[in-house]
């Protein structure tokens, strides 16, 4: 595997995939990988030739007091996982290479980015948008994964990509579980024993309130209700915000009749975790 770290060595490296006419997939990560990053690597190595993974913890999508200083790095550990998962490049630019002095676009995606956790976090699928938009202009990519654990995120990607008119296609994953659900995450480090024993909950929740659904009710009030009820047997967890949305647009609906994602985010002591299912329709 082949790392770089400036835009010129990235494109050299990827126009030499492009003569041998290798289809290219793309990765983007924020690093601390685990075994879910390590399935979208997967994924994209089924679809394509070659695969360009991206390491930069985005500073334009963490707001004031949230984890930018104390998200975990490591880099070299990294690395060495991509190298054993089969990664064909490694792009880790400093901040500096991804906006250089003088930067001055931001890339706002109305509609999906603006409800759920664009609400609550002010200017966040801003700094997403405007990172995946750089990255895959870059990289130029025939095909890049992301993973559903972050459904709205993909939401935005996938609008972008098509209002741009950008030559990519877009692979959702599905989201990689520990044995017991708990949903794989950069921030599960963060947990003490006592917490990670907790956080299961959050998934347990989401599928007592799928089959509340599944057993007859429609109507979305009733199915919150279902998951707050569900979430309150655990104490160690912080109910932050529950959202039942139209799976497509993202958007609050009144009750079940197409796909829906039920998302939601709980603090387990100082940590913010979230997750999702989807169903109906």
């Amino acid at each position: 595997m082949k790392r770089v770290a400036t835009v010129p060595d990235l494109r050299s490296a990827v126009a030499s995939f492009r003569e041998k006419g290798q289809r290219v997939a793309f990765v983007p990560t924020m690093g601390a990988l685990h075994a879910g990053h390590l399935a979208l690597v997967e994924q994209a190595r089924r679809v394509a030739g070659k695969v360009v993974v991206s390491i930069f913890v985005n500073p334009k999508q963490f707001g004031p007091g949230e984890d930018f200083d104390r998200y975990p790095r490591d880099l070299e550990a990294d690395a060495e996982k991509l190298r054993e998962a089969g990664a064909d490049l490694l792009f880790a630019p400093a901040v500096d290479v991804m906006y250089p002095p003088g930067f001055a676009t931001t890339v706002h995606v109305a509609g999906v980015s603006e409800g759920m956790e664009g609400a609550r976090r002010p200017g966040h699928f801003d700094g997403v948008a405007t990172v995946v938009a750089r990255l895959l202009g870059l990289v130029l990519p025939d095909v890049a994964v992301f993973g559903q654990k972050d459904a709205q995120q993909c939401a935005v990607v996938m609008r972008l990509v098509k209002d741009l008119g950008l030559p990519v296609e877009v692979l959702v994953a599905p989201t990689v579980r520990e044995s017991d659900g708990l949903a794989m995450s950069s921030r599960n480090a963060y947990l003490s024993p006592e917490e990670r024993k907790a956080a299961p909950a959050l998934f347990r929740a989401l599928l007592a309130t799928q089959l509340v659904h599944e057993i007859g009710e429609r109507k979305a009030e009733k199915l919150l209700a279902a998951f707050r009820t569900a979430i309150s047997a655990e104490p160690r967890l912080e109910l932050d915000s529950v959202d039942l949305v139209d799976a497509a647009t993202m958007r609050p609906v009144e009750k079940v009749d197409r796909p829906v994602l039920l998302a939601a985010a709980v603090r387990v002591g100082r940590t913010r975790l979230i997750d999702n299912v989807v169903f109906g329709g």
